[in-house]
């Protein structure tokens, strides 16, 4: 009778553990994309990862509203030729998601070479299944 007992209190633990690896290899795979739709400058994917009322505050220090994330992202003056995030970590709670990461960018501003290295920090919500981006906030490092 224990064991089952055991069972019973265990089952619903394992579920939910299961259900955050899940959670954070989709938020991770999410990561992914948006870094290869800002080097595609692929609105429509960027978009598509966003709340409507998501804002972004980038390695500048500026506010940054959805519609002017995504105005600065289909600048072709900005050309990042690569991305890569590394010591990523995916914090789970209910239905928010706090990514908090290191990033390199290389590529071209306005023709000029440039490096940046730099931390972020997203803010995830899940809305009827899906997991959409509110918040991002960028610091460079170097």
């Amino acid at each position: 009778m224990t064991r089952i007992r055991l069972l019973v209190v265990l089952l619903p633990l394992l579920a939910v553990a299961q259900q955050q690896n899940d959670d954070k290899s989709m938020i991770l795979a999410l990561e992914s994309a948006w870094n290869q739709a800002e080097i595609h400058h692929d609105t429509n994917a960027a978009a598509a990862l966003m709340a409507d009322t998501f804002i972004s505050v980038d390695h500048h220090g500026k506010l940054l509203s959805r519609s002017q994330y995504l105005a600065d992202l289909k600048d072709p003056s900005y050309n990042p030729e690569e991305i890569s995030n590394s010591e990523t970590s995916v914090y789970i709670y209910g239905d928010t998601a706090i990514v908090s990461s290191a990033y390199r960018t290389k590529g071209t501003d306005n023709g000029k070479p440039f490096q940046h290295h730099g931390r972020f920090t997203n803010t995830w919500i899940r809305r009827n299944g899906k997991w959409q981006c509110i918040a991002d906030h960028e610091t460079l490092i170097n």
